[in-house]
């Protein structure tokens, strides 16, 4: 009798083992951990913002107990998505801008342009984003006549989409005091029969960016705000910001601090003097939710404004290289800095001849491999020679994937047949280190990562084209634009310990979609849809 009591309580205490407690037990999912095995899990338990466990269902719900439950109902989890080139600042600002984006015509920028001065009287300068010529009858550059007739007292100034280049009326240059034949390095003043036509290139633009004025707190509130439910919604749970000043940080860490900010953030400081004055002798800033480390630099301007630097004319103007946006004893004084530094240097370079100078300047300091993560942001057109200075010294090509979809119409244009072969060359590009961070550039393209996986791996844009796909031997396996959207984003922002898939102790920044991007055929990939974000284990989007 006795024997048989201790065998019941034992069994009892077997069956009432005490549970850890988690605050949230996710179940019935297709869970892509994108882990280093590309493992799959059904379930898993999160507390305090980090997963605890994945793997089958009932040994999660045998080991913990959670006061919040979430029922997948089969459909499929990622780890949240994390945009490894983009302007979050900028974006939020051009919600609130005039919309010029897929104009396809001056006429249609300038209705444009009007309606928004007439819905928004008080407003002391116009400024407007997204316009793209070589969508206009005649892919020629427009000029200022229209605005300066409509805006005479108004200063206005309206940006191509790739931010280098714009057409700024008569008021607004002469706030800037932009004289006729003004010469300057790194960028162009367009002068036709004596008088200024408003175009600007590259460094002009800053000419009379500067004299836009500065945004106060609420502004950046308003911005940001905006931004963040945007993002969210795309499944976007981490953005690297490239190229803000010391000031815009302070706003972002204000907002953050105050927990109105909730997007994660790994920020890359402009190429100035105030920003090193105010960060270089320090550690980078890091807090849950901010990571200042990278240091923005720009070689050159863009290729469909005619800015980037190539080694051979462009094709569609003899005798027409672009131009470095300075001279190279600037980049290669910076890079003898920054590499006995923990920051990381992050140039911008579109054009076969601006990579060259910069990439033999970074393996001038960084002697070979190494763990710097000093990265080329965009790498559009490498010289055939030049693949493997990426990998000698392990500089990382930083790559967005729908530039290539959206120069495709007009790249042989600049390029040529030949040199184009070497340009948005993903797969060349991987193969030098063995993995590649993937982004948008947003504001400048599309926001949405769903076609930036479609343009990795498909190498086709939003309406199908081209039949057979552009490019398809640089095309990304889908495995591998995974990872450039999640694991290798965070790695090119030193975050790989935190976040960017989900295994035990990383942040629970994760998403549930109605498609398995893995599965569904290529047609569909574009009606994947976010139906809930989840950052730090708590939900900030649910679908409508």
């Amino acid at each position: 009798m006795i024997k048989l009591i201790f065998f019941i309580l034992a069994l009892t205490f077997i069956g009432c083992h005490t549970k850890e407690n988690a605050d949230l037990i996710v179940l019935n999912a297709k869970i892509y951990t994108v882990d280093s095995a590309f493992s799959l899990a059904e379930a898993m338990a999160i507390k305090d913002g980090k997963i605890l466990a994945l793997g089958k269902a009932e040994s999660i719900l045998d080991s913990y107990v959670a006061k919040e439950k979430f029922d997948a109902n089969g459909k499929f989890i990622y780890p949240g998505f994390i945009d490894a080139h983009a302007h979050f600042v900028g974006y939020g600002k051009s919600l609130f801008e005039v919309q010029l984006y897929d104009s396809k015509s001056w006429n249609e920028v300038i209705g444009r342009v009007t309606r928004f001065a007439k819905n928004n009287p008080n407003e002391k300068w116009i400024i407007g984003r997204g316009w793209d010529q070589n969508k206009f009858e005649g892919k020629q550059f427009p000029t200022n006549e229209l605005l300066n007739q409509l805006f005479p007292d108004v200063p206005v100034m309206v940006t191509r989409v790739d931010g280098h280049a714009a057409i700024a009326n008569a008021k607004a240059l002469a706030l800037a005091e932009i004289k006729p034949n003004q010469q300057l390095t790194g960028g162009s003043i367009e002068t036709k029969n004596g008088k200024l036509t408003g175009l600007l290139i590259d460094n002009a633009v800053d000419l009379v960016q500067s004299k836009i004025p500065s945004a106060a707190l609420k502004d950046y509130d308003k911005w940001l705000m905006a931004a963040q439910e945007n993002c969210f919604e795309q499944g976007l749970t981490t953005i690297t910001d490239c190229g803000l000043m010391y000031n815009d940080v302070e706003k972002i860490d204000s907002l953050q601090q105050q927990n109105k900010l909730l997007m994660k953030l790994y920020v890359m400081l402009s190429d100035d003097q105030r920003n090193y004055e105010k960060y270089l002798s320090k550690p980078p800033y890091k807090t849950n939710k901010l990571f200042v480390k990278g240091i923005k630099v720009y070689s050159d301007g863009a290729l469909g404004s005619r800015g980037a630097c190539l080694l051979q004319h462009y094709s569609d103007k003899p005798n027409w290289f672009g131009f470095l946006l300075s001279n190279k004893a600037h980049f290669d004084s910076l890079a003898s800095i920054l590499v006995n530094t923990p920051y990381q240097m992050c140039t911008h370079a579109i054009g076969d001849s601006a990579n060259r100078t910069i990439l033999t300047i970074y393996n001038k300091y960084l002697k070979g491999k190494n763990d710097k993560r000093w990265r080329i942001e965009h790498a559009q057109v490498i010289n055939e020679n030049d693949f493997d200075l990426f990998g000698y010294a392990s500089v990382i090509p930083s790559v967005q994937p729908t530039h290539a979809t959206s120069d495709m119409y007009w790249a042989e244009e600049r390029l040529g047949k030949k040199r184009l072969q070497n340009a948005y060359a993903y797969k060349q590009l991987l193969k030098q280190n063995g993995w590649l961070p993937l982004g948008t550039d947003f504001p400048v393209e599309d926001i949405s990562p769903f076609k930036t996986f479609l343009a990795a791996v498909i190498r086709k844009d939003a309406v199908g084209f081209p039949t057979n796909g552009f490019q398809k031997e640089n095309a990304l396996t889908r495995e591998e634009a995974l990872r450039g959207m999640t694991i290798w984003a965070a790695k090119a922002n030193f975050l790989e310990n935190e976040t960017g898939s989900l295994v035990v102790g990383k942040k629970a920044d994760f998403i549930l979609l109605n498609n398995d991007l893995m599965q569904v055929p290529e047609t569909e990939i574009l009606n994947t849809k976010v139906i809930a974000t989840w950052s730090d284990g708590k939900k900030v989007y649910n679908k409508k």
